[in-house]
């Protein structure tokens, strides 16, 4: 099992935030929350002032950066201990690392800025009231002080590094939330039915027959005995596969599109209804939402000003 966009963003998972960051095949529900809280610091501490941007130390020699997302730095050194972290956390949880580890660190601190700095824009504000209560939520679910201190031993945090990743994310979180949440409960969908095969040549001669009056549902059963060819009802987008979107969103109810191909084989696709405004089924709705937050990425990417500057 690989590794993917899961960096050590544990935090998010313990204050019950997952991350959005999948890929493009992810199907989790983001909306999905955990209960588990954060550990409080010692009464002793107290939390350094909220900063959106990461400071820069007065130095004669400049810091080495990995990345500036909109004038805002990412270190070589935080880059550098997000890495070991995603390292150590393939150890800890005994999966295999992404081959290409170094990126996906490195995207998902750009992504986790992008958010971040959405957020602050849009007025929310992480201030020290609500990162004592993440602390201490995070505390409580990993089991008390000496839980979360031996976490961040693992994971290599400081004390200032973890509360700035913490603030960072519990940011990125907010915004990731106002965009999944955006996505209404109902969307244009189509109910399917299709017929599947391994070669170009079944499913031609498969056309061949509907093409002479052999009903449809009738000859999808029959390929298909148990579930009948039927593959429910979905969105556009939902498959991941834009030659079927092109073909099943054409196509007006009680018809068939020509042979398909996709990287499973050969379909005919039937259109069975159509309804503008039909129910998202939960993890219909999810996917909708993961796409609408890499959109939301791609976009802020496109219009930001991003220099990679890794050695």
């Amino acid at each position: 099992m690989i590794i993917h966009r899961a960096r050590v963003f544990l935090i998010l998972i313990f204050i019950g935030i997952p991350l959005i960051f999948l890929t493009a095949c992810t199907r989790a529900n983001p909306t999905t929350t955990g209960t588990t809280p954060e550990l409080r610091v010692s009464e002793t501490s107290t939390l350094p002032p909220q900063s959106t941007q990461t400071p820069l130390p007065p130095t004669s020699t400049p810091v080495p950066l990995a990345a500036m997302v909109n004038g805002e730095a990412i270190t070589l050194e935080q880059y550098q201990a997000e890495l070991r972290r995603y390292e150590t956390s393939a150890t800890v949880t005994g999966t295999n690392l992404a081959p290409d580890a170094g990126t996906t660190v490195l995207n998902e601190l750009i992504d986790q800025t992008l958010l971040a700095q959405s957020a602050t824009q849009d007025g929310f504000i992480v201030d020290d009231a609500m990162l004592q209560s993440k602390i201490d939520a995070l505390e409580t679910g990993l089991g008390g002080p000496q839980a979360l201190e031996a976490w961040k031993t693992t994971y290599g945090y400081s004390p200032a590094d973890f509360q700035d990743a913490l603030r960072r994310s519990v940011a990125a979180a907010w915004k990731r939330d106002q965009i999944i949440t955006a996505i209404p409960e109902t969307a244009d969908q189509v109910h399917v039915i299709q017929i599947l095969l391994p070669t170009a040549a079944e499913a031609q001669e498969a056309y061949s027959e509907l093409q002479s009056g052999v009903d449809f549902e009738q000859l999808a059963a029959e390929y298909d005995p148990q579930a009948g060819g039927d593959l429910g009802w979905f969105p556009q987008g939902y498959l991941g596969e834009p030659a079927i979107d092109e073909a099943v969103f054409g196509l007006q109810p009680k018809g068939y599109s020509q042979v398909v191909e996709t990287g499973v084989g050969f379909h005919i696709f039937y259109v069975a209804e159509r309804d503008a405004n039909h129910q998202l089924l939960p993890g219909a709705r999810s996917v909708l939402q993961v796409k609408a937050v890499e959109n939301w990425l791609a976009e802020q990417r496109r219009q930001g000003e991003i220099q990679i500057l890794l050695p």
